[in-house]
């Protein structure tokens, strides 16, 4: 590995290596994505052609305003907005609803954004059980509603739950909670961060009032942006725009939105999320293949004594919580390289981005490889398996 410039290495990871890292597969840039970070890498590269009304979602030429109609089309819903990160779409919806001291419905596995978009404006976080198999139903999350109606005498200003979770990436029960959600009518938000760009989603299929989406999770995208999308019916309350008026100047801002900032992701970001648009649009309708994949590499995975698999099954996702206590972590106890063996064996193998050290419980993901990774991939485990006396079946 060779510095770009002095004390930065260049990173080679996805060149030289099959990278299984949990949060990185479906972010991997496109060459077109690559090759827009270099045109539109200066700082307001975006705003040459910005013009009355300057916003950045009306810019004609590069296409944003186009994009943003082609974006939300994609997710099955009204209106779209890039922002920087699933997070900032989270913080958009609950600054608009939700005030200090009201109830937001989420799941006992959500991310920590949704805690700190819900703190960030004061309200208080309820979180729904999982069940036997760690799925958020829509039984229990009505459960959670009457509860919390009944400890503080009114409704939950939001429900903020996730399609696919980060922990196991298992598949909940959207449908059904989107359902109780209706029921009580309560605006349902669905965080599609491990989901909207790898697999196709559409909002109001689903039910969901909002969907936000990660750029560098699952869009092919440089990190940070995301995608938050609604239906017209909350558009106006979402991506509401400034009213204020300077007291001395007399000065106004035209239509720029609040909960956006005015203008939301810009630059080299926005026209890279762009670029792979293409190449998302097309590769989601090829989850079929990637979920075969995944359940071969889980089906060869266990054939070594001693690993588990601690997501449902048969997966549903690339991204799996699997556990090897039994097995790699067992040669870890005595080597001299403690749990760091496993990270040498599978780096001389060209395989990185498990948790280094890690063998006990660990996620992988397996989105985007070849077959002939895959294949190469499951060879590897099984291979370290032997290596070590562990037996494969």
């Amino acid at each position: 590995m060779k510095q770009m410039i002095e004390e930065i290495e260049v990173r080679a990871r996805e060149e030289l290596f099959i990278n299984i890292q949990p949060i990185q597969a479906a972010g991997r840039l496109t060459p077109e994505a690559m090759k827009a970070i270099i045109a539109y890498g200066d700082g307001y590269s975006t705003c040459d052609w910005c013009m009355a009304p300057f916003r950045l979602d009306k810019i004609r030429m590069p296409p944003i305003n186009e994009f943003h109609v082609k974006l939300a089309k994609f997710v099955g819903m009204d209106q779209a907005r890039v922002v920087p990160g699933a997070r900032r779409g989270f913080q958009a919806v609950v600054s608009s609803l939700v005030e200090k001291g009201d109830s937001v419905i989420v799941s006992a596995l959500a991310h920590y954004t949704e805690f700190l978009a819900v703190e960030n404006v004061g309200g208080i976080v309820k979180e729904v059980p999982l069940n036997e198999e760690n799925i958020v139903t829509g039984e229990n999350t009505a459960q959670k509603i009457e509860k919390v109606k009944k400890e503080t005498g009114k409704l939950p200003k939001l429900i903020m739950m996730d399609h696919f979770d980060y922990m196991f990436g298992n598949e909940h029960d959207i449908h059904g909670i989107a359902k109780v959600a209706k029921e009580y009518d309560v605006p349902f938000l669905a965080n599609c961060a491990y989901s909207l760009g790898v697999m196709p989603v559409n909002g109001k299929e689903m039910g969901a009032d909002f969907l936000v989406g990660s750029g560098h999770k699952s869009f092919a995208s440089p990190a940070p942006s995301g995608i938050l999308a609604t239906t017209n019916e909350w558009a106006e309350k979402v991506f509401r725009t400034t009213q204020m008026v300077g007291d001395l100047t007399g000065r106004k801002f035209g239509i720029k939105e609040v909960e956006m900032m005015g203008c939301t992701l810009m630059g080299a970001n926005l026209i890279a999320m762009m670029a792979s648009f293409p190449a998302v649009h097309e590769r989601v309708k090829h989850w079929d293949d990637e979920i075969k994949k995944a359940n071969y590499f889980i089906d060869e995975f266990l054939k070594i004594e001693g690993n588990k698999v601690l997501s449902e099954m048969p997966r549903k996702h690339t991204l799996t919580k699997v556990d090897t206590t039994g097995s790699f972590d067992k040669i870890a106890r005595t080597h001299k390289r403690r749990g760091f063996f496993f990270s040498d064996e599978l780096k001389k193998r060209r395989i990185i981005g498990e948790f280094a050290g890690a063998t006990r419980q660990w996620k992988l993901n397996t989105y985007g490889l070849t077959w002939d990774q895959i294949k190469y991939l499951a060879e590897a485990f099984q291979d370290i398996a032997k290596k070590y006396g562990m037996n494969v079946a």
